[in-house]
C-alpha cells in the first residue's frame, strides 16, 4: 500500500505529514456502510500494518455525521434473505474490520459529530481515541432491529471503556448515549465545538505522529494482548516489550536530545 497514491472507492482518503484521514463520504444518508465499504475499510486497515509512512489514522464522517451504521436497503434487506452460511460470512467479515483496526500499529483517532450508530459506533469504539462534538450521539442499536448487542466485539471492548453496567445498559437498550454522557463515562477523550472538531483531531494526530511511532505500535499491541492475561504475565510482557524499545534509535535520540536540552526528533526506528 502506497499511502500517497492509495485511491479507495467507498470512502475518501487524504494523506499528508504521516497522517491518513479516512472520511466516510455518503453525507446524504449519514454515511452508512455497505458490504463493499466494510470490506474496503477492513482491507485498508490490514494494509496499514505494512505502510510505515502512515503514523496516525483519523477516521471521520462527512456532512455533520459520523456513520449511521449498515445501510438499511443495501445491507439489512439482503441479510433477511441469506442462509446461515452467508450470514456468518458477513458477520465474520464485519468483525474482521475491528480486528484489522486493533491490529494495525498506528493509533486511530475517531472524530465524531452527529449520528454515530450501529457499525459506526463500533468503528468509534474500536478506535484508540475519540474526539466528539456536543452534537455527537452514539448508539449500539442492534437490539432495536432484533439483534443481540454482541456485535463486532462490543461485549468485549465497550465494558473496558465505560464499565460493565453502563455498557450493559447501552447494549441492552440500544439507546443513544449523549456527548455529555460519553465524555463523563470515558468513551470520549475530549468534547470540542463542532467547528473545531477536525482541528482538534489533527492536533492530536500531529502530536502522535511526531512521537516514537515504533513504540506507539508496541503500546497498542500490549493494550490489546494484556486484556486476557494475569498481572504477572502482563508485567513480564511489558518488560520484554520495553527492552525491545530500548534498542531502538528513537530511544537513543531521546536520550541525546534530553541531555542537550532540546526536543527529540523521532524517526520511527
Amino acid at each position: 500500500m502506497n499511502p500517497a497514491t492509495f485511491s479507495p472507492t467507498h470512502f475518501k482518503w487524504e494523506f499528508a505529514d504521516g497522517i491518513a484521514t479516512v472520511t466516510l463520504n455518503r453525507p446524504e444518508r449519514k454515511n452508512p456502510l455497505t458490504f463493499e465499504s466494510y470490506a474496503e475499510l477492513r482491507d485498508m486497515f490490514r494494509a496499514l500494518v505494512y505502510a510505515r509512512a502512515v503514523k496516525v489514522v483519523v477516521v471521520t464522517g462527512a456532512g455533520g455525521n459520523f456513520c449511521s451504521g449498515g445501510d438499511v436497503h443495501e445491507i439489512i434487506g439482503p441479510l433477511t434473505k441469506m442462509d446461515m452460511t452467508g450470514l456468518l460470512d458477513f458477520t465474520r467479515m464485519t468483525g474482521d474490520l475491528v480486528k484489522a483496526m486493533r491490529g494495525c500499529p498506528q493509533p486511530v483517532v475517531a472524530a465524531i459529530d452527529g449520528i454515530c450508530a450501529g457499525a459506526g459506533a463500533i468503528i468509534a469504539m474500536a478506535s484508540d481515541m475519540r474526539i466528539a462534538t456536543p452534537k455527537a450521539r452514539t448508539a449500539f442499536l442492534f437490539t432495536r432491529v432484533g439483534l443481540a448487542g454482541c456485535d463486532m466485539g462490543a461485549c468485549a471492548i465497550l465494558p473496558r471503556l465505560i464499565g460493565q453496567g453502563r455498557a450493559s445498559e447501552l447494549l441492552f437498550s440500544g439507546r443513544f448515549m449523549s456527548a455529555e454522557e460519553g465524555d463523563r463515562w470515558g468513551f470520549h477523550n475530549r468534547i470540542v465545538a463542532q467547528e473545531e472538531l477536525m482541528a482538534a483531531a489533527m492536533e492530536m494526530a500531529r502530536g502522535l505522529a511526531s512521537g516514537p511511532t515504533w513504540a506507539h505500535g508496541i503500546t497498542k499491541t500490549q493494550i490489546n494482548t494484556e486484556w486476557a492475561v494475569s498481572l504477572d504475565v502482563a508485567i513480564e510482557m511489558e518488560a520484554q516489550a520495553q527492552a525491545i524499545c530500548m534498542q531502538t534509535q528513537d530511544f537513543h535520540r531521546a536520550y541525546h536530545a534530553f541531555a542537550a536540552k532540546r526536543q527529540p526528533v523521532f524517526e520511527g526506528n
